[in-house]
């Protein structure tokens, strides 16, 4: 089932598409077209959209001990991350280039996402249409919700142990009132997959505002475990503002494999967020059978409650196509 390894492989901190067309010995070319229709029941408001939420094509390139990739989008208003005003924009979602030393270690340059965060980036590797956290700063792995930065990271992986380093700026970040951005975001990020069907994930990030605003710093640690035809998947994710605040979210995943084509994959997540100097809370329960059409075609259907602190109550139905090629 390809929807469902792209999700394992996206899950483990591998690739978010494991598939793409060989143009010649040095270019390749893959990428995804996703769209859904979702309805909304919030109290006394009851919306529904249908349409196209991204288009992706990925160019990767491969010459010798060089690699690079180009990754281009365009964001939907059904997507989290996207809203009306942006929708159809076509962007450089990513671009950069490795360099590999040959012994384990290689140097990456130019517009990349976090290395951190359970959910990754892309439709292909969520077993889920809706982010575990809403539209929020939890969504690490979300380069769509603006978790993407221009700079350099080196890794370094050694049989069953992984680290990474990342020292950048958040895309396009430019001058804010004349003051000029001084200080570059950091990040760390580690991995050990030496225990059969168990992979751990953990980092932090530092990310230092423009201007006079506080520095926020991030840690975070995920596991998966496989057993048998169950992945048991679980995140948790402390942000602190200097002098300001300390929220936090967690979810928890289980997907279970029918068979080779029918997944039911539910999840609960639970974050706190920030309404002025008051840290507010919600939780949503979500319930995501998955189903893989053809090798190159994926179905979701979704059903999601969130209840915030006010006791709202926000009821969602989804249905997701994700083609990848």
């Amino acid at each position: 089932m390809k929807t469902k390894l792209l999700a394992v492989m996206a899950t483990l901190g591998m690739v978010a598409s494991a598939s793409a067309v060989k143009v010649n010995n040095n270019l390749s070319i893959n990428g995804f077209i996703d769209g859904s229709y979702v309805s909304t029941d919030e109290g006394a408001s009851d919306v529904s959209n249908i349409g196209i939420d991204e288009v992706e094509l990925n160019f990767l390139v491969n010459a010798g001990n060089i690699s690079g990739e180009l990754h281009v989008d365009t964001i939907g208003e059904n997507t989290q991350a996207g809203d009306s005003d942006a929708t159809s924009e076509l962007e450089i979602e990513q671009v950069h280039f490795s360099y590999s030393f040959g012994n384990g270690a290689s140097v990456q340059v130019g517009r990349f996402g976090s290395a951190l965060g359970l959910e990754r980036e892309d439709p292909a590797g969520l077993y889920t249409f809706s982010r575990a956290y809403g539209n929020n700063a939890f969504n690490l792995g979300d380069v769509d919700s603006g978790h993407v930065g221009e700079g350099a990271r080196l890794s370094y992986t050694a049989g069953d142990f992984g680290a990474s380093l990342a020292l950048y700026n958040g895309a396009g970040a430019a001058e804010d009132n004349g003051t000029a951005n001084d200080d570059l975001d950091f990040e760390l990020a580690v991995s050990y997959n030496g225990i059969e069907n168990l992979s751990v994930g953990a980092g932090l990030q530092t990310t230092r505002p423009q201007g006079n605003g506080n520095d926020i710093e991030v840690y975070t640690v995920n596991a998966a475990y496989t057993l048998n035809k169950v992945l048991i998947a679980g995140e948790y994710t402390n942000s602190e503002e200097d002098g300001s605040s300390d929220i936090s979210a967690y979810s928890i995943l289980a997907d279970y494999d029918v068979n080779d084509k029918l997944g039911l994959a539910v999840r609960y997540s639970n974050w706190e967020q920030l309404n002025g100097a008051a840290v507010e809370e919600s939780d949503k329960l979500t319930f995501a059978p998955n189903y893989a059409i053809t090798d190159s075609l994926g179905a979701i259907v979704e059903f999601s409650a969130q209840e915030d602190h006010d006791g709202t109550e926000t009821d969602s139905v989804a249905i997701e196509l994700t083609y990848t090629f």
